[in-house]
């Protein structure tokens, strides 16, 4: 029978070799497969109402929405393109229509619109996000906060080509 002693040495020479074989993949050279697209979530079009107005703030405000837009595949970011915002808010009902409304990505991809603060609806405070201005193929997103108190929401859309 083998006894294995462990000490430092051991442990140290047993760590090195493993790296040095690249079973961890730190060494392996990194490969380029592209970012995948984002798919759109369960319950993400509920209550969406097409063609929301580009507008500078949603209500009064006090709440942000940010994230970015990027292409599939390279990542590159996306300039101009419209994300769509709705929510339920201390101001109104998802399914109004002064509960919606739209913003342009910046030259880095990144947006950012202002609105009510969201409370919850159906026990899960929530916001909705869309793409789907038709360059690209439509994702509707329904990020959930982890508490009602919280006043920002991040979202990130990765786009594929239509």
């Amino acid at each position: 029978m083998t006894t294995v002693v462990l000490n430092r040495r051991n442990l140290l020479a047993a760590g090195g070799s493993v790296l040095a074989v690249g079973v961890s993949g730190l060494l392996l050279p990194a490969r380029a497969e592209g970012l995948a697209p984002t798919p759109s979530m369960p319950g993400g079009t509920n209550n969406y109402r097409k063609g929301a107005p580009i507008v500078d703030r949603i209500g009064k405000g006090g709440f942000w929405m940010t994230g970015t837009v990027r292409r599939a595949g390279d990542g590159a970011p996306l300039a101009g393109q419209r994300v769509h915002i709705w929510a339920h808010t201390i101001e109104g009902q998802e399914h109004e229509p002064h509960s919606h409304g739209a913003t342009l990505t910046d030259k880095n991809g990144a947006f950012r619109l202002e609105m009510p603060q969201i409370i919850p609806i159906f026990g899960q405070p929530h916001g909705h996000l869309a793409y789907d201005s038709g360059e690209f193929k439509a994702v509707f997103l329904r990020p959930v906060m982890r508490s009602a108190k919280e006043t920002s929401l991040e979202a990130h859309f990765v786009l594929q080509p239509v």
